[in-house]
């Protein structure tokens, strides 16, 4: 285990409010990066050996949409042939030239009361290669814009999040979905169901069942899972916290199965002084809050699953502990000292993600707390063992270091921000570098939602938008300069619940953007101009889903459309039958099939389906699936931690965008 001693940066701010009549005034102590950092790398990074991922949908009347992947190791000029094959005829080529625009095709004349199938072929150097995997309709194909997945359900249970990933090396997504029951915010008080993860192949074929048992918490701070390729198989791994009665997707129990560490039905602790009073009551003259239900002590694990099998690989400690000292089992006044509740609520909020540390290889980061101290912990898993490469610790006693506490998100980003070829770590105000050292940290404090992108392409690198629940720098919501934490703009605000940075206006470079809060009431364009007076009513997600660059809004199972003349959205399409898609928790937005569109996986109420919804308007943009591009893949792995936030690309993808570099990566087969 490798853990390095702790450098700080903290960076020294100040600033004036743009676009407002408040000026702020602010700084934190200044401390240089100690030694040397590392040189840049240019080494490409390992990912999946992704197929061409052909989608068709039937769209009635004899019409059928199709729709594939250009891969990023693919030269962009690319073209294709594709061919369609009706009962036992022989294909039939339906372009009368290559396909060079574009990576969709309409078809008509379709006789969908036979099989039809649809297979595509690039053609290189003028020579066409050999036919893809092909997407297949049975005869007499529903006319539906989406793709059935039919799921094993569980009584009580509903699907809440859903992570893609290549699980058995065939160049496919499976899908890996957290079935929920009971969840509740780690403030109330209240016993949860079970948290259940099941793995499905996009056919219909459930892989594995994993049991977190009753020992993990269920609910959107608590239960987090990453699903990625993590030691170059060819295959993914699970990773996720475990406790004492997680059983494995092969029956095998961790830890003790007869242990129960919840604390039992009235169960109370006293109340820090100064605390807010919610949820809080007097007991025996003492004011308090309960703790029925939660998870204050007992052995905490993390373990990698193997995504094939779902099997137990390797458990380890999960890091930090609880205390100190007393490890797996403080008392409550212990609790109180280190995170400044006894109840957890601070200290258990956890995050995760997937990040190239060393620019090449992916390693896993798991976290604990942010509103008070924070600790994030970084693992590679090598040889089938997880090994620590750093941790962070706001508690560590190193100068300055107490200047990274309180400023976590309800989410993270793992993105290069310093454009080094390694990942850092966007821990809402604060940034930790790929070493496990503090970059900088602005001190703005705690928010629930951040987007990283390169928001203004006409500045060089990538911003970062965020907001921030306490106003005393007035900055309800910000943008800065993601590699050194300059803020560039902000506005006031007290506790604002969202906010969101994509395209929708085509007149000013980069993303527009806006938030839910006081005063948050316009549209702003990248250099915090306000635009419009009134703005998108739904502020939790973007989606690519037309045929234009800019980028749709997501509003529960509806898809709208800006319209930057009338200042007003329109609907495009809506998922009719199918459960609320991503807000706060749920559901999946990704590039996962076809071409760089984003597809959108939900629930039916009844949760006995999963719906992908594919888009079927046709596109002359050619772009590499956005799987391929690495910042957006990793966002795509960490949608499932705590507030889900759409995925964004390191580079500006929107009206106006630059011709986009051939991305730096090396697919890996499955060995």
């Amino acid at each position: 285990m490798n853990t390095p001693t702790f450098r700080l940066s903290s960076w020294a701010l100040g600033a004036v409010l743009l676009g407002s009549s408040v000026q702020a005034q602010f700084s934190s102590p200044h401390e240089k990066k100690l030694g040397q950092p590392a040189p840049p790398t240019d080494a490409a990074r390992l990912m999946e050996n992704l197929d061409r991922g052909i989608v068709a949908l039937n769209q009635g009347g004899g019409k059928a949409f199709v729709s594939w992947r250009l891969l990023g190791t693919e030269a962009p000029d690319t073209a294709f042939n594709l061919y369609r094959t009706t009962g036992a005829a022989q294909p039939v080529k339906l372009n009368a030239a290559p396909l060079i625009r574009g990576t969709n095709y309409g078809d008509s004349g379709v006789d969908f009361t036979q099989p039809v199938s649809y297979s595509v072929r690039a053609i290189v150097g003028g020579v066409e290669q050999a036919a893809a995997k092909s997407f297949t309709f049975a005869a007499n194909a529903p006319v539906r814009p989406y793709l059935s997945i039919p799921l094993k359900p569980i009584q009580g249970y509903i699907v809440t999040d859903i992570s893609p990933a290549d699980l058995d090396g065939d160049g496919e997504y499976e899908l890996i979905v957290h079935q929920s029951s009971g969840g509740r915010d780690n403030s109330q008080p209240g016993f949860t169901g079970v948290p259940i993860l099941q793995a499905y192949k996009l056919n219909g074929t459930m892989l594995w069942q994993i049991s977190l048992g009753k020992n993990i918490r269920e609910g959107s701070h608590y239960t987090q899972f990453m699903v990625y390729d993590l030691d170059g198989d060819g295959r993914a791994e699970l990773v996720c916290k475990t406790g004492d009665g997680t059983t494995d997707g092969q029956g095998k129990v961790i830890g003790d199965p007869l242990a129960d560490w919840r604390t039992p039905q009235g169960g109370f602790v006293p109340v820090v002084p100064g605390e807010p009073s919610k949820g809080h009551v007097m007991r025996d003259g003492i004011l308090s809050h309960e703790t029925s239900g939660n998870v204050l002590k007992g052995p905490e694990y993390l373990t990698v699953f193997d995504g094939l099998t779902g099997a137990a690989i390797d458990t380890v400690n999960y890091e930090p502990q609880r205390h100190p000292t007393a490890g797996p089992f403080p008392t409550p006044e212990q609790l109180n000292e280190v995170w400044g509740d006894a109840y957890g609520n601070r200290m258990d909020r956890f995050l995760a993600c997937v990040a190239y540390f060393d620019g090449e290889h992916p390693s896993v980061m798991f976290s604990r707390g942010y509103y008070t101290r924070t600790v994030l912990a970084a693992w590679d898993y090598k040889d089938k063992k997880l090994v620590k490469r750093w941790l962070f610790d706001t508690a560590n006693g190193a100068r300055g270091f107490m200047y990274y506490q309180h400023q976590g998100n309800h989410s993270l980003t793992a993105a290069d921000v310093d454009g080094d070829g390694r990942d850092e770590i966007v821990f809402g105000s604060a940034v930790i570098d790929d070493d496990g050292m503090g970059l900088y940290t602005t001190q703005l404090n705690h928010g629930d939602a951040q987007h990283v992108s390169d928001l203004d392409p006409t500045r060089p690198g990538m911003e970062i938008l965020s907001i921030h629940e306490f106003n005393q720098h007035f900055y309800g919501m910000e943008m800065r300069d993601a590699a050194t934490g300059e803020i560039l703009w902000g506005k006031p605000s007290y506790d604002p619940g969202r906010c969101l940075a994509i395209d929708i206006d085509p007149r000013y470079p980069g993303a527009e953007c806006w938030g839910v809060g006081e005063n948050l009431t316009g549209l702003y364009n990248a250099k915090g101009v306000e635009i419009a007076k009134t703005k998108p009513r739904s502020c939790s997600f973007g989606i690519w889903w037309d045929g234009d660059l800019l980028r749709e809004i997501l509003d529960g199972n509806r898809v709208q459309k800006w319209d930057w003349e009338k200042a007003t959205e329109s609907t495009l399409f809506t998922m009719t039958g199918a459960a609320a898609g991503t807000g706060l928790q749920g559901g999946l937005t990704a590039d996962i099939l076809g071409d760089w569109r984003e597809e959108q996986v939900v629930r039916t109420p009844d949760n006995t389906e999963l719906r992908i919804y594919t888009t079927d308007i046709p596109s002359e943009h050619r772009l590499y699936t956005l799987m391929h591009d690495p910042q957006y893949r990793l966002s795509v792995a960490l949608q499932n931690v705590a507030y889900n936030q759409p995925p964004h690309t390191s580079y500006f993808l929107g009206a106006g965008m630059a011709p986009i570099k051939q991305p730096n990566i090396k697919v890996v087969a499955r060995k």
